[in-house]
């Protein structure tokens, strides 16, 4: 089996990761773009960890403006097997007030402006989205929380918008109705990605706000939502840090199939293939494209 290394994607308010052992700052270029941030590559405990800050520090990317493909690239070069995302959002039920983290198992996505895949003309893929979090990562984080005393909520499906802006009152009530648990502006397509580079995935959910569809709550407002973020930051790195401490040396097979997400997904014939193309996936598809 491969050795373990956990990447961690830092989202709002989380621009680094206090208690990396031996950092090293590296940028690696990548084919598909510029990533959001140097890797800040380290240890916690005996598990190698490489950290993103999805925004970039200081906050510089909007949700549509991060290059999602350069960032999962880059990870996957960086010999990333198991993922762990940190993302606000806002939540659509009562019992999911702000401060609560929720670690979601489904994503809808209503995001358009971003590129999505890997594949394309050239070399097309198709790969299962059904099951997009890694259930053994979601329980080594589940099994974190409990041991560091932090409450998380189990399941729940995200959907996420293009933003920048938070949705209108009618958007809000739309979602409640379809019953989504809570909304944010990055997960996807970050885990289509990730899928994509067979990376184990899994994603913690931190609640903000009830965006705007609850009568006891007045309109999200970006600095209502920085100061819930900052009280989320402090559990979050705390959080990841007790994951990264408990990590097995070794990558766990993925029971949904993770690991293995290009075994049947790729459709052209290779004498079809672009070598272009080709030459851009040799780090996300090296495995299946030798």
């Amino acid at each position: 089996m491969a050795k373990a290394v956990l990447g961690i994607v830092g989202g709002s308010g989380i621009y680094d990761l206090p208690g990396l052992a031996d950092v090293e700052e590296v940028r690696l270029a990548s084919p598909w773009g510029e990533p959001s941030d140097a890797l800040r590559i380290g240890r916690i405990g005996l598990t190698k960890v490489v950290f993103l800050s999805r925004h970039g520090r200081g906050h510089r990317l909007s949700p549509s403006d991060i290059d999602y493909r350069a960032n999962i690239d880059v990870l996957k070069r960086a010999d990333v097997t198991d993922l762990v995302s940190l993302t606000a959002v806002g939540s659509f039920r009562e019992d999911l007030p702000p401060g609560t983290f929720v670690l979601v198992d489904q994503f809808v996505d209503r995001t358009h402006r971003r590129e999505s895949s890997f594949f394309g003309r050239g070399c097309v893929a198709h790969v299962s989205m059904a099951h997009p979090v890694a259930p053994r990562l979601q329980e080594r984080v589940a099994a974190a929380a409990d041991a560091e005393g932090i409450a998380v909520t189990r399941g729940g499906t995200l959907v996420c918008i293009e933003g920048p802006q938070f949705s209108s009152r009618a958007e809000s009530e739309t979602y409640r109705g379809l019953g989504y648990a809570v909304i944010g502006m990055t997960a996807m397509p970050e885990a289509k990605l990730a899928r994509e580079a067979e990376i184990a995935y899994a994603s913690i959910a931190m609640v903000t706000d009830f965006d705007c569809w609850h009568p006891g709550h007045d309109h999200v407002s970006a600095a209502a939502v920085v100061a819930v973020m900052a009280a989320n930051a402090e559990r979050a790195r705390r959080l990841v840090a007790r994951v990264a401490r408990d990590f097995p040396a070794e990558h766990e097979p993925c029971p949904a199939g993770s690991d293995r997400a290009l075994d049947h997904a790729i459709m052209t014939a290779p004498a079809a293939r672009d070598p272009a193309l080709l030459a851009r996936l040799d780090a996300v598809a090296g495995r299946v494209l030798g």
